[in-house]
Formats: structure tokens, sequence, C-alpha cells
């Protein structure tokens, strides 16, 4: 397993190993023991999505308020492209992010920790989009972040993403954060 730090505190790029023949492959996608002493991920793990989503639809970017979720992130079919945020006033890189393509060509996993935004779009005719989370999902802990904000200046690479009526109402970063600009 290789683990890559980013631009952002916390947030890894994992690349399990993957053990691959003629017949297919075999990856190990989660060990508790070797995440935790190979990556530093102390977090238990308490709930478990499949989301599937056809091309150009963006879920995000969304996070919980008060009961922030970390995420370990994967692809098990299709491709996407995957996005975390820093939405921390604090952080010296709020407003920043990272952004990478997930696949099941790749294998490769985004960890982002709690007090992150995320979110993805697809970029294969399907996508299963597979992940794990510290934290129960709490409809009224939820909000977003408008995943079109300028200030951001994330280079999706679509021009006309499929949304949820919820993913077109999110603010900006200033809004959010309860500054004018």
């Amino acid at each position: 397993m290789e683990v890559m730090a980013t631009a952002l505190p916390g947030v890894l790029l994992i690349r399990p190993r993957v053990f691959g023949d003629e017949r297919g492959f075999f990856l190990e996608t989660f060990s508790a023991e070797r995440y935790r002493q190979v990556a530093g991920i102390e977090q238990p793990f308490v709930q478990d999505n499949h989301s599937r989503s056809r091309r150009g639809v963006l879920r995000g970017l969304h996070f919980q308020r008060t009961r922030p979720q970390g995420k370990l992130v994967g692809v098990a079919r299709g491709s996407v492209f995957d996005v975390a945020v820093d939405i921390d006033p604090a952080s010296p890189t709020c407003g920043h992010h990272v952004g990478v393509e997930l696949s099941d060509a790749n294998h490769l996993q985004l960890w982002i920790p709690p007090g992150y935004a995320h979110g993805f779009c697809v970029l294969s005719e399907v996508a299963d989009f597979v992940y794990k989370c510290t934290d129960y999902y709490r409809p009224d802990d939820e909000s977003g972040l408008a995943w079109n904000c300028p200030r951001l200046g994330i280079p999706w690479p679509i021009d006309a993403p499929l949304l949820s009526a919820k993913d077109q109402g999110y603010p900006g970063l200033d809004q959010l954060l309860g500054r004018s600009r």
C-alpha cells in the first residue's frame, strides 16, 4: 500500500496493493490495522455507502455542520473526478481543493478527514462510488458548498453537470463563511 500526501492537511491519496493475473485481480480495500499503521487513519468507520450515477452527474460539495464525517472513498466501477475542499476558516488552506481521478482501473482511494467538503462528478457511462464514513449521515446536519464557486477554482472536467435541486442551491465560500468580498 502506498500513501501519498496531498496539498491539503490530512487528505491522503492511497494506492492499495493489487494482485492480478489473466483471471482478474484482488485487492484489500480496507484493513483497520494496516490503514492505521501505514496511513495514520485511526477513526473508526461506522457506515459504508454505495452510490451509482451516470455520466455527467455531479454530487456535492457536501459536508455535515456539527458532526463532520471522515470519508475513505473509491470507485468500484467506472471513473469519477473526486474533490475535497478545505472549509475551515482558521486553516491556511481554507478554500483550497484537491481533485483526483478515481477509477476501477487505477484503484486509487482518497482519505478525506472530518471537516472537508466533498464531491465528485462521473466521467464514465456509469460509476459505482463506494465510501466508508467515520460518523453517521444525519440529514438535518447536512450542508454544502456551491460546486462552481469561482473562489474555489475547481477545474471540473464537465461543463453542464446534472445536479440535484439541493446541490444547485448551495452558497459560495464567502457566503458559507459569512464573509463579504
